[in-house]
């Protein structure tokens, strides 16, 4: 016969309840207690019937992670962060990919709606009009972008878009060109109020771009003809296609012009120039949203925003202005 959660309980020496908790809400349970508790199920070979769990507590016990492109890779170490926080909970994760595409992005909502507790939004291309919207079908919690009356976190690129220009002045760049990402990005949006605020230096928005590779290719005339010495990408990918696109100019990174990304992605390290860059606190972004939405899920969410801290990584491909 299948062994029950009645007889984890009576060889745990805890109430039913106690087993209960230590699968559902494990927080809520001494951790010895907790431990004992899942040691002696594994042994018994106890598997909660999640189906069921879900009829009498009306959770699903399951998540969703939107992100816009999973092909970046800004975004696996996100994701691996949030399944592990998620996996503590008890709780599976369900990823989705919305290609850039605010429509797909809308869609997936609505379909996970009734199949999770709750939905992580990150670097969402749908408006906040929509966002706000569909919040009233599933509790959200948003990872880089500010959205009206929803928890949120958020990493300070703001904040990291003036340490690059300072970085780039420093070295003697006057004109420095700042190559933004998709229309409506957040992330574009705060890079270039930190750099319009920059005195003693002139900086030109070259933009919308596509976040890739392609993109940054695609940007590189345009640098070159904005005649800026120093550029702040939208992010690590646009940078190491800019440097090829430069490179296919005749131009040398940093020799001739100097680039910066944002993201601290491995492929910026492994690439010639080894790329300066803005380092974004993804894991602890993916870990803290997800104890947000759980708190969410549990209770009122609040709509406090969660501000991380953003570094700047000096490697190669950035150097002194030569003129």
């Amino acid at each position: 016969m299948a062994v029950t959660i009645r007889d984890v309980a009576e060889a745990s020496g805890v109430h039913v309840s106690t087993v209960s908790r230590a699968f559902s809400a494990p927080h809520l349970v001494n951790p010895e207690t907790r431990t004992r508790v899942l040691a002696i199920a594994e042994d018994l070979g106890y598997r909660p019937n999640r189906a069921a769990r879900a009829l009498t507590t009306g959770r699903t016990h399951n998540i969703g992670l939107i992100v816009a492109d999973i092909a970046n890779p800004f975004f696996p170490p996100l994701i691996k962060a949030a399944q592990a926080q998620a996996r503590l909970r008890d709780y599976h994760v369900f990823v989705a990919d919305t290609d850039e595409d605010p429509q797909v992005e809308e869609d997936l909502i609505q379909t996970l709606t009734k199949q999770v507790d709750g939905v992580l939004l990150c670097s969402p291309r749908l408006t906040n009009r929509t966002i706000e919207r569909l919040r009233e079908e599933v509790p959200f919690v948003v990872v880089n972008r500010r959205a009206k009356g929803l928890p949120t976190v958020l990493m300070d690129v703001g904040r990291g878009a003036r340490l690059a220009v300072e970085h780039l002045t420093a070295l003697g760049h006057r004109r420095i060109a700042l190559v933004t990402g998709p229309s409506g990005s957040w992330t574009s949006k705060e890079m270039q109020e930190a750099a319009a605020t920059m005195s003693d230096v002139d900086v030109v928005f070259l933009g919308p771009n596509p976040p890739t590779e392609l993109g940054g290719l695609a940007a590189a005339t345009d640098v070159v003809a904005s005649g800026a010495t120093g550029v702040l990408a939208y992010n690590d990918l646009v940078a190491i296609g800019l440097i090829e696109g430069l490179a296919e100019r005749g131009k040398n990174v940093p020799g001739d012009v100097s680039v910066i990304g944002v993201d601290d992605i491995v492929p910026g390290r492994l690439s010639r120039p080894k790329l300066t860059t803005i380092a974004m606190p993804t894991a602890a972004a993916g870990r803290i949203a997800v104890d947000l939405l759980l708190q969410s899920v549990d209770s009122a969410a609040t709509a406090a925003a969660t501000m991380l801290e953003t570094a700047l990584i000096v490697r190669e491909s950035t150097g002194k202005a030569h003129r």
